[in-house]
């Protein structure tokens, strides 16, 4: 073997991975790490500078390469091309999370006021919990149901994530204390 074949050998493969655009949805690259995708429920735009990926479109089909090699690239290239296509199904269908309250031992009021959420009288303390709600995401409390609405999957499971932690009991027996704010169901659709 020459010392040019060895070489050839010892790159590490470039990680690549294409997905075709759904029909309803308009993809547009505003550089090869940023991406805007538009859809009849909005927008979402999401930067990838610091994934060392860099992202073409020919035609209706996005191809995703990166720099890294190995499982590491394989990595990178998949989260990304998973992440646009959550963002192709958000701007078309939207993403829903539904929230249980549960109590035992003392009643809990949810109220939701312009981009917070606050939880009353949880475990009975004086003081409420407070959850911030980011931009684009909707929530509604329907009896003892916290209905949490978004085109962004991060956003909105990041807000039920907000919430659940917000009810998470301390320094208590969990077998007696089983109150809180738990994810009953998630899903796409109801937007």
């Amino acid at each position: 073997m020459s010392s040019s074949a060895t070489k050839e050998a010892s790159k590490p493969k470039v990680a690549k991975c294409t997905f075709e655009i759904p029909k309803d949805v308009e993809l547009v690259l505003n550089s090869p790490t940023s991406v805007t995708v538009k859809g009849k429920l909005g927008t979402i735009t999401k930067h990838f500078t610091n994934s060392g990926a860099v992202i073409s479109k020919e035609g209706n089909v996005v191809t995703i390469q990166s720099s890294i090699g190995g499982k590491r690239g394989a990595a990178v290239v998949n989260t990304i091309r998973s992440l646009l296509k959550n963002m192709c199904t958000g701007v078309v269908n939207g993403y829903v999370y539904k929230m249980k309250v549960v109590t035992s031992h003392f009643p809990v009021t949810v109220k939701v006021s312009g981009r917070r959420i606050s939880i009353e009288n949880f475990i009975g303390e004086k003081v409420p919990r407070v959850v911030e709600v980011p931009e684009g995401v909707e929530v509604n409390v329907k009896g003892d149901e916290v209905i949490i609405k978004g085109i962004d999957k991060e956003k909105v499971g990041l807000v039920a994530g907000r919430i659940e932690n917000a009810t998470r009991i301390k320094y208590r027996d969990p077998r007696k204390f089983l109150d809180g704010i738990y994810i009953l169901e998630r899903g796409v659709g109801g937007t």
